[in-house]
């Protein structure tokens, strides 16, 4: 494992002192608790990514917008794209 040095901007201080309070607790370095906590955030990051899926979109049930709205559809295309004499 190579060893980077770096500086962080605009990181809490109240956050940073207990982080580096845990770190100390736990007997690690802060460099190495960061990497763990960057780690860990990546491995849950991929996992929401994964967990987008096209199939989600058949999950989607129709709902009724109320009395009237029949040709709902047909009123909105009217309205973008000018549809209404085209007819």
């Amino acid at each position: 494992m190579t060893k980077t040095f770096i500086a962080v901007r605009e990181v809490n201080t109240e956050v940073y002192r207990k982080f580096r309070a845990v770190a100390i607790q736990e007997k690690i370095k802060v460099g190495m608790a960061l990497t763990m906590a960057m780690q860990g955030w990546i491995i849950e990051n991929n996992k929401k990514v994964k967990k987008k899926d096209v199939r989600n979109l058949l999950k989607i049930k129709p709902f009724d917008f109320g009395p009237n709205s029949e040709k709902l559809s047909e009123e909105i295309d009217d309205v973008l794209y000018g549809t209404k004499g085209a007819k």
